[in-house]
């Protein structure tokens, strides 16, 4: 693995996530009473044998660096800061100082283009893409054999879905030797069942070569996007576009209902993510599955007696105090349930003080 480099999409502003954004980025949203969005895909390339890994960020994106530097970087992988990299390193970048501003960006596609000296180089084999808030376990390993032994231009991993579901994603169709023959984002009407994990591998200079034929097209001519201009460009061009079965669970965190229903999710037995798999950036011990209470339980969080908790995450640092009600939800670190609250089927905020009766979603989506 060691001319395959990462590139990790960061960049997007994760409106769609609601208040649980209004102070962090995204990629920082914690998950599973353990860790946060990014640390998955981080995880993933390291356990993978990964060299290195390149940050493409933009909103609010000290606090991101400062994450990867402190849990990631040299932890089984180098975690590249592009442009920032050097000072970050340095230790010249005061206390709370923002780092100088990136390029603007229209799309994922831009993320690569705007870093590509930092994506592309001497001894780059192949790159793959990686997003910053999936959720999944996974080993490329295997995924970067069948790319090499079908001599592919790009290798996208796949999954089948509910039909209903598939308008949210990328839809594939493919021929009996796994040869992407289409690509629809979000598609009004599905006519396949299978869909892009949004994970792909390229050939590194061919996907140099589409990327610069494209920005050639001018600010106009395309959509900026690897979803909706590269990989279709390369199947229309003929290119080997593979497509690469994703077994096990995978999950894209894209709204605050998944996000709640994703994480319920972890409560099934046998879990989809298994608590002694999960990334541990929150806390030094896993969190704990107890099944009296059907709750999975970050490290050190204490359940008084007298509060009812059922069929819920809570994370490390939140505080539950007595004659709380807490059924079918989410409490973030550092948020407090006091007592006389009664949470149903929601999530709290990071560090929020919740002091009467909240059910559902209502005022934590966008507007």
């Amino acid at each position: 693995m060691r001319d395959v480099r990462a590139a990790l999409l960061a960049g997007g502003l994760g409106e769609r996530m609601g208040r649980l954004t209004d102070d962090m980025c995204k990629p920082l949203v914690p998950y599973a009473a353990s860790c946060r969005l990014v640390d998955f895909s981080v995880a993933n390339a390291a356990r993978s044998g990964i060299p290195e890994v390149v940050l493409l960020s933009m909103h609010r994106e000290r606090d991101l660096v400062h994450h990867l530097a402190t849990h990631w970087d040299g932890a089984g992988v180098r975690v590249h800061f592009g442009p920032h990299d050097t000072l970050v390193r340095s230790g010249d970048l005061p206390p709370g100082a923002p780092l100088p501003p990136r390029p603007p960006e229209s799309g994922t596609a831009d993320a690569l283009l705007t870093n590509a000296e930092y994506v592309f180089g001497p001894g780059v084999r192949d790159v793959l893409v990686q997003h910053a808030d999936h959720v999944y376990t996974f080993d490329y390993g295997p995924m970067v054999a069948a790319h090499r032994d079908a001599g592919a231009d790009v290798t996208i991993g796949v999954q089948r879905i509910e039909r209903r579901f598939v308008r949210l994603f990328g839809m594939v169709e493919v021929d009996a030797d796994l040869r992407v023959r289409r690509l629809v984002e979000k598609p009004a009407e599905p006519t396949s069942d299978l869909v892009f994990t949004a994970f792909c591998l390229f050939r590194a200079e061919v996907l140099e070569k589409v990327l610069g034929s494209l920005a050639a097209l001018g600010e106009d001519g395309w959509q900026h996007d690897i979803s909706r201009d590269v990989l279709p460009t390369m199947i229309a061009d003929g290119r080997h576009v593979l497509a690469y079965p994703v077994s096990g669970y995978w999950a894209d965190i894209g709204t605050v209902e998944r996000y709640h229903l994703e994480q319920m999710r972890l409560l099934e037995r046998p879990s989809p993510l298994p608590p002694a798999d999960l990334p541990r950036t929150l806390a030094g011990g896993p969190p704990r599955f107890d099944a009296d209470t059907h709750c999975l339980l970050g490290d050190g969080v204490v359940v008084p007696g007298d509060a009812v908790v059922r069929s819920s995450v809570l994370f490390p640092g939140c505080v539950v105090e007595p004659g709380a009600r807490i059924e079918r939800s989410v409490v973030l670190p550092d948020a407090r349930v006091r007592a006389g609250a009664r949470l149903a089927d929601t999530v709290t905020a990071v560090g929020e003080d919740l002091t009467g009766p909240r059910t559902g979603l209502a005022g934590l989506e966008p507007a």
